[in-house]
C-alpha cells in the first residue's frame, strides 16, 4: 500500500521516470509472490505424487489435495486481464525440480508411516516420472 501512495505522489509531481521504476519494482514483487505461492503448492503436489508412487496406492484425501493444488497453481499462474500465463512450461519445470528434494523429505515423513528416510524413498520412485506427471496435471 505504501508503494501505491508513493507512486501517486510521483505521478502528481510529474516524476514519470521515477514512477515507472516503482511500477517495475511492484511488478517484480508481484511476480515473486506468485512464484513463491506456485512453489509452495508445487511441493504439496509433489509430496502426494511421491507417496502415491512409493506406496502404489492413493487415498481420497491425496486425490483431493492433488486436485486442489493443481487448481491453485493454475489460478495463480493465469494472467487475468491479458490472458496467458506468468510462468511458461520451462519455468514451471524449474520450480518443480527445485521443490522436489523438499517434497521428498516431507513425503518420507508421511509415506509408510515415516519408516523410510528420504534417500530410501527416493530409490522407490522415479523422479523424472513424478516431475513429468506433475507438469501434466498442471497443464491439463
Amino acid at each position: 500500500m505504501e508503494e501505491l501512495l508513493e507512486l501517486r505522489q510521483l505521478l502528481e509531481q510529474g516524476k514519470i521516470h521515477e514512477a515507472l521504476l516503482l511500477v517495475d519494482e511492484l511488478e517484480e514483487m508481484s511476480l515473486s509472490d506468485k512464484i513463491n505461492k506456485i512453489d509452495s503448492y508445487g511441493v504439496i503436489l509433489l509430496i502426494h505424487l511421491i507417496k502415491q508412487k512409493a506406496e502404489k496406492r492413493s487415498t481420497r484425501s491425496w486425490d483431493v489435495s492433488i486436485e486442489n493444488t493443481v487448481r491453485e497453481i493454475n489460478k495463480i499462474n493465469k494472467r487475468r486481464k491479458s490472458g496467458g500465463f506468468y510462468l511458461n512450461q520451462a519455468e514451471l519445470i524449474d520450480i518443480l525440480q527445485q521443490g522436489y528434494q523438499v517434497a521428498l523429505k516431507r513425503a518420507a515423513l508421511e509415506a509408510f508411516e515415516g519408516r523410510y528416510e528420504a534417500q530410501e524413498l527416493a530409490a522407490m520412485v522415479d523422479e523424472q516420472e513424478i516431475l513429468t506427471q506433475a507438469l501434466e496435471f498442471i497443464q491439463k
